[in-house]
C-alpha cells in the first residue's frame, strides 16, 4: 500500500475520533491492549461453557436414548410436576352461586380431612421410626457399654501400653480359651456350686478361691487374699438390704478394725523378716515379744539416735519412737511397757494412754480428748519430734491435715495413720481439723488423689489394697478387672463379696461397670455384677460352656429389667452361642427317653430352661435346633409347627445326597416315627399337615425318581386334588382347609399330578391298537381314557360354578390381557382362551369352554400344556394362591 493511501487511512481515523468525541451521550472507553485482551478472553470463557454444556447435554441424552430413555419427555414431565406439598383449599365462589359455594364448601371438607390425615399418618410414621431408633440404639449402647471394660472418664484409656482386650481375642477351635489361674479358680468355683446344688453345707468361698493363690505362688495375690478374708470377717447380720448394712455405723466400724489389724499384723511380719534377716545388727535378745522385737528393729532402723528427739531415751532408743513402733505392731501392752519406763519424763501422757488402750473402740472421752488436742495444738504442732507428734496425732485424732510424711513414708503407713484418725461418733465439739470421717478418707483417696498418685497402672495390687481396706470394695473391683492379668482375680473376690451378702449391685444391668445412683448417700458405689460375669465368661463361654455354666448359676436370683431370671437368660445365650445342646440340655435317645445334661443338676425345671432356650433359637431363626429343644421340652405342637414350616419349602425338591431335603426328610421322619410309637400327638390341623406334607413328600420322591404309576397312588390315596367328577365338590370344599404349609406347594403338586396323567395317557395311547403279545386293553385302561375324557367336565365345570361371578371376570380380563400372566401370551390360540359373554338384560351367560385335548385323535405335549394353563386360571382364585406365584407356576409349566 502506497503512501497516499496511508494518509487518507489515517485522515479518515482522526476524523472518525473527532465524531465520537462530538457526541456526548456515548460513555468514552479507554483500554489498553492488555485490558482488551482480558475481556476477549472473558467473553471467549461464556461461550465455550454454554457449549459444553450442550454438548454435555448431547451426551447424557446419547447414553440413556441408548438404554430406552426419552430425555426430553422425562424434562419437561420433571417441569411440569407441581411442588405444592400440601391440599391447597379451593378458592371460594360468590355467595350468590349456592350450588358452587356447597360443592367448594364439600371439596374443602375432603381436602382438610385427607391433610389432616396425611398430617397425622406422617406424624405416626415418625413417632415409630423414632421409637425404633431409640430401640436400636439402646441395643447398640448395651453392646458399646459391654465392650468398654472401664468405668466413668476411665473407660477410655488411650495410653499407648494399652493391654489387649479380651473381646478382641479369638481362641483355637477346640482348645480351652481358660489359663491356669482361671482354671484353677473354676474347680474351686465347681467344688462350691457341688456342694450347694447336693444340699450340703455351704463352704467359704473366700477360703476356697485363698486356696488357689497358694498354688500360684504369688506373694501379692496370697497378700489380696489374705486382706479379703481379714476384711470380710466381720459379723454379718442378715439384712435385706445391702446398703443399709454397709453404711450402718457397727459394720463401717467393724471394717476399719479389720482393716487395722491387717495392716499391724503385715508391718509386725514385716518387722520380723527384717530382724531375722539381720541378726547380727538387730541384736535380738531378751524376753520374747513385740517390745524386744521392736528394739531389734530400731536397731537397724535407727542406728543412731536422730536430732530433735525428746523425752529421753529407754534402752537406748527415743521413748516416742519405740512407743510409735509398738503401736504401729499393733501391741498396745508394749506401748504401756515403754510409757511405764519413762513415765517421768512423759507427763499426763500415761493417764491418757491408759484411757484410750482400756477403751473398746480405741477413743478417749471427749473431755480427755479435748485436754489432749490442746496441748498438742500449745506445745507439740511444732515440735521438731515427728514420732511424739504421730503418737498424739494418733491417740487425740486431732491434726489430720499433717501426713507425718518422715513417720509415715510408705503407703501402708499412711493408711495406717489416716484410719486410727477415722471419727463414727457425731461429736459438734471437734472442730474440722481435728474431725475425719470414713467417707472424707474414701473421697480423698479415690477423686481426690486417684490412680495416678498412686501409680496404679504399676502397681495395682497397692491401689487394690488402698481402696479395699477403706471399705470401698466396689470400686476396688472395678479397678482390678481393668487389669487384663488380674481380671480373674477381681471377679472371684467379687463373688465372696456377692455371697457374703456385702456387695453393692446396681439396679440396672444397663449401668455402668461402676455407677453411682441417685438417693445413695455421697461415697457409696455400686459394683455391675450382672456385667462383670457376663463380660468375663465372654471370653470362654465358647470353649468352655460348663464352666461358663458354673459362673452362671450365681445369677440364678438375679433379674433383668424385664423380670427375667438371668440364669436363664444367660444359659439361653450360652447354648445357642456355643451349639453344645446336648452337653448342656441333654439328648433324646431313640426311644424318646432324654439323657440329662450339664443344667439338670441346677435346675429343678428344666423344661422351662429348655422352652426358653427353644423360644430363643426360634427367634433367631435356628429352626432346626429349636425343633430339637422343643421335642426335649416334650412341646409336640411347636415341634410339628416349626417342622411344617421347614418341610414345606423343600418337600417338592428332587432329593440328593447331604442336601437339605434329606436331612430334614431324615430328621422327620424320626420325629414321625417317635411320635407314632409313644403315641405323642399335637395339636389336630398341625399334627394333620405334618403327616400330609410327609406323604407329599413321598408322592414327589415317587414322581421324581420316575416311578410314575406309585406317585399316581399316593396322589390319588392323598385325595388332594379330584381326579374323577364325583370328588370335585368334595375336593374343593375341603381344600379351603388346608394350612399354608400345603396351599404353598398345590402348584407343584398340580404340575407333577398332570404330568403324570399325560405320561399314563400316553402310554395308553400309544399301546392302544394293541400288539400280537399283549391284549387290547384292560377295562382299567379303558377306565383310565375315560378318565381323561372326561378331565374338563371333572375340573372346569363344575369347579367354574363354584367361583364368584366377578372373580372369574377379573381373571379373565388379567388372562386375556397378557400383562400380568404368562399364559397370556401370543402363542396361546385365540381359540383357547375363556369368553365370559353377557345377555341383553347384562347377565352372565353360560361360560363357553375350550374343546378338551382328550378328545383329539392327535394329542401333543405342548397342546396339553397350553390347555392345562387355562385351567389354572380357573382354579388360582379358588386356590387363594398369590398372583406372582401363579406367574411363576404357569411360566414353570410351559417352559
Amino acid at each position: 500500500m502506497d503512501t497516499e493511501g496511508f494518509g487518507e487511512l489515517l485522515q479518515q481515523a482522526e476524523q472518525l475520533a473527532a465524531e465520537t468525541e462530538a457526541v456526548s451521550e456515548l460513555p468514552h472507553v479507554e483500554r489498553n491492549l492488555q485490558e482488551i485482551q482480558q475481556a476477549g478472553e472473558r467473553l471467549r470463557s461464556r461461550t465455550l461453557t454454554r457449549t459444553s454444556q450442550d454438548t454435555a447435554d448431547v451426551k447424557a441424552s446419547i447414553l440413556l436414548g441408548s438404554r430406552g430413555l426419552d430425555i426430553f419427555h422425562i424434562s419437561q414431565r420433571l417441569e411440569s410436576l407441581s411442588a405444592a406439598t400440601t391440599f391447597e383449599p379451593l378458592e371460594p365462589v360468590k355467595d350468590t352461586d349456592i350450588q358452587g359455594f356447597l360443592k367448594n364448601e364439600r371439596d374443602n371438607a375432603l381436602l382438610s380431612a385427607i391433610e389432616e390425615s396425611r398430617r397425622r399418618t406422617f406424624l405416626l410414621a415418625e413417632e415409630y421410626h423414632r421409637d425404633s431408633m431409640l430401640v436400636q440404639w439402646e441395643q447398640v449402647k448395651q453392646r458399646v457399654l459391654h465392650t468398654l471394660l472401664g468405668a466413668g472418664e476411665d473407660a477410655l484409656d488411650f495410653s499407648q501400653e494399652v493391654e489387649p482386650s479380651f473381646v478382641s481375642e479369638v481362641g483355637v477351635p477346640g482348645r480351652s480359651a481358660l489359663n491356669n489361674v482361671e482354671v484353677a479358680y473354676s474347680r474351686q468355683i465347681y467344688i462350691f456350686n457341688e456342694k450347694i446344688v447336693n444340699g450340703h453345707l455351704q463352704p467359704n468361698l473366700g477360703d476356697l478361691c485363698a486356696s488357689v493363690a497358694e498354688s500360684l505362688d504369688d506373694k501379692n495375690v496370697s497378700d489380696m487374699w489374705l486382706m479379703v478374708k481379714q476384711m470380710t470377717d466381720v459379723l454379718l447380720v442378715p439384712a435385706k438390704d445391702t446398703l443399709k448394712c454397709r453404711v450402718s455405723v457397727d459394720m463401717q466400724m467393724a471394717f476399719v478394725r479389720q482393716a487395722l489389724q491387717f495392716l499391724e499384723n503385715s508391718y509386725k511380719n514385716y518387722t520380723m523378716v527384717t530382724v531375722f534377716g539381720n541378726l547380727h545388727q538387730a541384736q535380738l535378745g531378751g524376753v520374747p515379744g513385740t517390745y524386744q522385737l521392736v528394739c531389734s528393729f530400731l536397731n537397724i532402723k535407727l542406728p543412731t539416735p536422730l536430732p530433735g528427739m525428746q523425752d529421753g531415751e529407754v534402752e537406748g532408743h527415743p521413748v516416742w519412737a519405740l512407743i510409735y513402733f509398738c503401736l504401729r505392731c499393733g501391741d498396745l501392752s508394749a506401748a504401756m511397757q515403754v510409757v511405764n519406763r519413762a513415765q517421768h519424763q512423759l507427763g499426763d501422757f500415761k493417764i491418757w494412754f491408759q484411757e484410750y488402750m482400756n477403751s473398746p473402740d480405741r477413743r478417749l472421752s471427749p473431755a480427755t480428748e479435748n485436754k489432749l488436742r490442746l496441748h498438742y495444738r500449745r506445745v507439740l504442732r511444732n515440735s521438731a519430734d515427728p514420732y511424739k507428734r504421730a503418737v498424739y496425732c494418733l491417740i487425740g485424732k486431732c491434726d489430720i491435715g499433717d501426713n507425718h510424711g518422715e513417720v509415715a513414708d510408705k503407703t501402708e503407713d499412711y493408711l495406717w495413720l489416716k484410719l486410727n484418725q477415722v471419727c463414727f461418733d457425731e461429736d459438734g465439739s471437734s472442730s474440722p481439723q481435728d474431725r475425719m470421717t470414713l467417707a472424707q478418707l474414701q473421697k480423698q483417696l479415690l477423686e481426690d488423689y486417684g490412680e495416678s498418685h498412686f501409680s496404679a497402672s504399676h502397681q495395682p495390687f497397692l491401689y487394690f489394697q488402698v481402696l479395699f481396706l477403706t471399705a470401698q470394695f466396689e470400686a476396688a473391683i472395678a479397678f482390678l478387672f481393668r487389669v487384663e492379668r488380674l481380671r480373674s482375680h477381681a471377679v472371684h473376690v467379687a463373688l465372696v463379696l456377692y455371697e457374703l451378702k456385702l456387695l453393692l449391685k446396681s439396679s440396672g444391668q444397663s449401668a455402668q461397670l461402676l455407677s453411682q445412683e441417685a438417693g445413695d448417700p455421697p461415697m457409696v458405689r455400686r459394683l455391675n455384677f450382672i456385667r462383670l460375669l457376663m463380660l468375663f465368661t465372654r471370653k470362654f463361654e465358647s470353649t468352655d460352656p460348663r464352666e461358663a455354666l458354673q459362673y452362671f448359676y450365681f445369677l440364678r436370683n438375679e433379674k433383668d429389667s424385664q423380670g427375667e431370671n438371668m440364669f436363664m437368660r444367660c444359659v439361653g445365650e450360652l447354648v445357642i452361642e456355643s451349639r453344645e445342646f446336648d452337653m448342656l440340655l441333654g439328648r433324646l435317645e431313640k426311644d424318646g427317653s432324654r439323657k440329662p445334661g450339664v443344667i439338670d443338676k441346677f435346675a429343678g425345671d428344666t423344661r422351662a430352661i429348655i422352652t426358653k432356650v427353644a423360644s430363643e433359637a426360634e427367634n433367631k431363626g435356628l429352626f432346626e435346633e429349636a425343633v430339637k429343644l422343643y421335642e426335649l421340652a416334650k412341646n409336640a405342637d411347636k415341634v410339628l409347627e416349626l417342622m411344617n414350616k421347614l418341610l414345606s419349602p423343600v418337600i417338592a425338591q428332587v432329593g440328593e445326597p447331604q442336601s437339605n431335603k434329606e436331612r430334614l426328610k431324615n430328621m422327620a421322619m424320626a420325629i414321625a416315627e417317635r411320635y407314632r410309637t409313644n403315641g405323642i400327638a399335637g395339636e389336630k390341623s398341625v399334627d394333620s399337615t405334618f403327616y400330609l406334607l410327609l406323604d407329599l413328600m413321598t408322592f414327589f420322591d415317587e414322581y421324581h425318581a420316575g416311578h410314575i404309576d406309585r406317585a399316581y397312588d399316593v396322589i390319588e390315596r392323598l385325595k388332594l386334588v379330584p381326579l374323577s367328577q364325583d370328588s370335585v365338590e368334595e375336593r374343593v370344599a375341603a381344600f379351603r382347609n388346608f394350612s399354608d404349609e400345603i396351599r404353598h406347594n398345590l402348584s407343584e403338586v398340580l404340575l407333577a399330578t398332570m404330568n403324570i396323567l399325560f405320561t399314563q395317557y400316553k402310554r395308553l395311547k400309544g399301546a392302544a391298537a394293541g400288539t400280537p403279545g399283549r391284549p387290547q386293553r384292560t377295562l382299567e385302561d379303558r377306565d383310565m381314557v375315560k378318565l381323561f375324557s372326561k378331565l374338563n367336565d371333572c375340573l372346569i365345570n363344575h369347579c367354574v360354578r363354584r367361583l364368584h361371578l366377578s372373580t372369574f371376570s377379573a381373571a379373565s380380563a388379567q388372562s386375556s390381557s397378557g400383562s400380568d400372566h404368562v399364559c397370556g401370551n401370543d402363542s396361546v390360540s385365540d381359540g383357547w382362551r375363556y369368553q365370559c359373554q353377557t345377555g341383553s338384560d347384562g347377565g352372565p351367560n353360560e361360560l363357553k369352554l375350550p374343546p378338551s385335548p382328550f378328545s383329539s385323535s392327535s394329542l401333543s405335549l405342548s397342546s396339553f400344556h397350553h390347555y392345562f394353563c387355562q385351567l389354572i386360571f380357573v382354579f388360582f382364585p379358588l386356590f387363594e394362591i398369590k398372583k406372582r406365584n401363579s406367574v411363576q407356576f404357569c411360566f414353570n409349566f410351559i417352559s
